[in-house]
């Protein structure tokens, strides 16, 4: 049996606000992230708010062009066509992570108290990898969700 696979991502409030309000379906990265369909990311969502606020499944990750991301996701992106194309300036490849099954906390975990529960704990530039041991993942997993919180 394949274990699962656990990630923390950093979001600025606004894309986070757009994929728990169900209108932004993929995450997009300008670099490869080395995970597998099926992966749990949980959100970490950037000061000012700053706490992990929910979690959601990467259905399946796509790597293209800019341009064919653009026509495949970017009614999706949560980004408009400038913001989309501004990002990925400099990139022949990017990818898209399509995402399913989001759920949100019914209370986050602020950084404070994720610092309570891991003194080095900092929010992940990139993403983070979390092992079963980790003790922000065994508290996350806890956690109540919201009734309803899932899209699609």
């Amino acid at each position: 049996m394949k274990n699962e696979e656990h990630i923390l991502i950093s979001l600025t409030p606004r894309h986070a606000e757009n994929i728990f309000d169900g209108h932004k379906h993929v995450e997009l990265r300008r670099r490869t992230m080395h995970i597998s369909p099926g992966t749990t990311a949980w959100i970490y969502v950037k000061l000012p708010t700053g706490a992990i606020t929910g979690r959601v499944t990467i259905a399946a990750i796509h790597t293209s062009s800019p341009a064919v991301l653009w026509c495949r996701f970017g009614t999706v992106s949560g980004l408009s066509k400038s913001e989309f194309f501004d990002y990925f300036s400099g990139v022949t490849e990017g990818v898209a992570l399509e995402l399913s099954d989001t759920k949100e906390l019914r209370q986050p975990i602020s950084l404070s108290s994720l610092r309570e529960i891991k003194s080095s704990f900092q929010p992940p530039q990139f993403f983070v990898r979390l092992i079963a041991s980790n003790p922000v993942l065994k508290i996350a997993m806890k956690k109540p969700l919201r009734n309803g919180a899932s899209h699609r």
